[in-house]
């Protein structure tokens, strides 16, 4: 299985960031997933927020659309933090 820097995922931490922010546990966000016919459960958040599930790009979107971020945001914080790597 191809990683991202040993990781499942990429944006697993940035998940779990913007998630907090916004004052949502695990079991809230799973709740609106499951609202939209996605059902993820809590463990299974954890791992993809650890970088240890891989995550699907529908998953990702609606991950996305619920914690209010946008895709290209994302990708910037991914590049930004390369950056600060090299």
């Amino acid at each position: 299985m191809k990683k991202f820097k040993g990781k499942s995922n990429a944006y697993g931490g940035l998940i779990e960031k913007y998630r907090l922010e916004k004052g949502y546990s695990r079991s809230d966000l799973s709740r609106e997933l499951d609202l939209i016919d996605i059902p993820i459960s809590s463990d299974e958040l954890y791992k993809i927020e650890k970088q240890i599930k891989i995550i699907k790009d529908f998953e990702l979107i609606a991950i996305c659309n619920i914690l209010n971020i946008r895709l290209d945001q994302l990708s910037e914080l991914i590049n930004n933090d390369d950056e600060k790597v090299s």
